[in-house]
């Protein structure tokens, strides 16, 4: 495994590089890092997987707090895919990463030759309904100490729903206030929570790479409806339902390594 930084405007961007086959650009959730993407993508020589860390998260510089958005994070991307030399690679990710994915299948298809959708947050309007929570915790994380912030939070009807609908959602936010740098992140949580791709569903209707979108249930975050109208909008895409992490996640884990698998391996066939 290669791990390194490139430089672009001016900000130090960690890239992890994994395997020797066909490129998979895989992008992380918001507020994660590649460990995150580590965790469900398959390994082995005929996989590499590239994952660049995306601005003020993981290892990657902040920058300024104006060009935090999934725009910026998608011309990263771009240019990462660029610097390394690679066309029509698959590009993919969870959550945000997915974000990335769909709006550069969009913007630039001269570089993306598949797509893989996992676990989407949004479709095509900007800050959805299900980001609230996250511009919550950002909110209290701006105005008040960690502590104080997680406290505030766990009294709210917030916290109460996911504790009750999506434990795993509010696992994933409580986490936040542990943060090295909660004011950098309260920043990123707020702008990322109401931005969008910024892709119509006609644009979504026009893409023509092999597509796979992955989804589930007990996610209040990750909507599986959502996953359902993204897979239904992209022609000919693969719609896969795994396991949960709250019903069982080495189950969710192998689910989504196979289906990345029996993706990429229909794509090279």
């Amino acid at each position: 495994m290669a791990r390194f930084f490139v430089e672009r405007a001016g900000l130090r961007l960690a890239v992890e590089d994994v395997g020797d086959g066909r490129p998979v650009l895989f992008q992380h959730g918001l507020g994660a890092d590649a460990r995150q993407v580590a965790e469900v993508f398959p390994t082995g020589p005929a996989m590499r997987r590239i994952t660049l860390e995306c601005r003020a998260q993981g290892e990657s510089d902040a920058g300024p707090a104006a060009a935090l958005s999934i725009a910026t994070f998608s011309d990263d991307v771009a240019w990462l895919a660029e610097h390394l030399r690679l066309r029509r690679a698959i590009f993919g990710g969870i959550s945000l990463g997915a974000a990335v994915a769909l709006r550069l299948a969009v913007r630039r298809p001269d570089l993306v030759g598949g797509l893989i959708l996992a676990r989407p947050a949004w479709l095509f309007k900007p800050g959805p309904e299900n980001m609230l929570p996250y511009a919550r915790v950002g909110a209290l994380l701006g105005h008040r100490d960690p502590e104080a912030a997680r406290a505030a939070f766990l009294g709210s009807e917030v916290a109460a729903r996911l504790a009750a609908e999506a434990p795993d959602n509010l696992a994933s936010l409580l986490r936040f206030f542990d943060h090295p740098a909660p004011k950098t992140l309260a920043v990123l949580l707020q702008a990322i929570a109401a931005d969008g791709p910024g892709v119509t569903e006609a644009e979504a209707k026009a893409i023509a790479v092999p597509t796979l979108v992955i989804g589930h249930g007990e996610d209040l975050a990750h909507p599986f409806a959502y996953a359902e109208r993204l897979a239904g909008a992209i022609p000919g895409a693969r719609l896969a339902r795994i396991t949960s992490k709250v019903v069982d996640r080495s189950r969710y884990v192998a689910e989504f390594r196979a289906a990345i698998i029996d993706f990429i391996g229909a794509v090279d066939g």
